[in-house]
């Protein structure tokens, strides 16, 4: 018991850089295991539709200084990042496809880059065609909301909005295969070292 917990010596280190034929082995194995997990088990695929939005600060702030040119993007970004999760988009969307508003919020969407310029919106789904229209319908259904919003003067008037990207979406795997054998190599590369340091050796 005492040899796991011991600080490790310059022996162990030595045996460490010895094992290195134990490390090789333990990549490779860890490579292929995750590559199979990769096709058993495979990530979901990953749409994503573009909005690009333009806040117009030469119009909305004319003679503003910066900073206050800063708080109006971080305020009116707030807002529309807010209205993006709202139920009156969340609740569409689950009834169109049939999806719990909980699953949504929890990682079926992904919402990326809310800011000036264009705003992705990420659907996951093990259906390509199905993670394509809830990425699309998604961000059509944020045009509208923000656009009534600005209508009803709860965003500036000067934001203009535009789907970019809503037909014919770019659909990959959430995960690639590339990173699934980094993680099953770098997982049995940690569990080597683990081995070969404190898995006592047997005195000769």
């Amino acid at each position: 018991m005492n040899f796991v917990f011991a600080s490790p010596s310059v022996e162990d280190l030595i045996r460490l850089l010895r094992a290195w034929r134990f490390w090789a082995l333990g990549a490779l194995l860890g490579m292929l295991i995750g590559a199979a997990v990769y096709y058993v088990v495979p990530p979901p695929y990953r749409a994503k539709a573009t909005v690009n939005v333009d806040f117009n600060l030469e119009q909305a702030w004319p003679q503003e200084t910066d900073r206050q040119q800063f708080y109006y993007l971080e305020r009116e970004s707030r807002k529309m990042e807010e209205l993006a999760w709202s139920d009156e988009i969340m609740s569409p969307l689950s009834s169109q496809f049939a999806i719990p508003v909980e699953d949504l919020r929890g990682g079926k969407l992904l919402l990326s880059q809310p800011s000036e310029a264009g705003w992705h919106f990420y659907a996951d789904d093990k259906a390509p065609q199905i993670a394509e229209g809830l990425a699309s319908a998604w961000a059509e259904a944020f045009v509208l909301k923000i656009q009534s919003e600005i209508q009803a003067g709860n965003i500036n008037k000067f934001v203009k909005l535009e789907v970019t990207q809503a037909v014919d979406l770019p659909k990959q795997r959430s995960i690639s295969l590339g990173e699934f054998m980094l993680a099953g190599s770098m997982s049995f590369l940690t569990l080597a070292v683990f081995v070969v340091l404190f898995v006592k050796p047997k005195n000769k």
